[in-house]
């Protein structure tokens, strides 16, 4: 099992259509996850800075931050493009960070 966590950046005034959007998450976004190994999926947000913060664990070596060849994620980015800071192509601007401490 792997951990992974990354953070994420949210436009002003976005963060309800994000979350309507996460609780409709489509079908085929939360399968491929699930068939990639991700599980124990959460992403929190900051009012304050409108950071997003995503935390995952894995089974394998894939997480969702590998994905971004898959046709259904591509679409997923290209939904979300209007409420995320994103990359040229679509996907999310995303940065891990540096795990310092960690207990079992």
């Amino acid at each position: 099992m792997r951990r992974e966590a990354f953070k994420m950046y949210l436009k002003t005034d976005c963060e309800a259509e994000y979350e309507k959007r996460h609780n409709e998450i489509w079908p085929e976004v939360k399968q491929l996850l699930k068939d990639s190994g991700v599980f124990d999926y959460s992403i929190f947000w900051d009012k304050e800075t409108n950071l997003l913060f995503g935390v995952q664990k894995t089974k394998g070596d894939t997480s969702s931050q590998d994905l971004g060849d898959n046709p259904i994620i591509q679409k997923w980015w290209a939904n979300m493009a209007d409420i995320m800071e994103t990359n040229p192509d679509n996907s999310p601007i995303s940065i891990p960070p540096k795990e310092v401490f960690h207990m079992n």
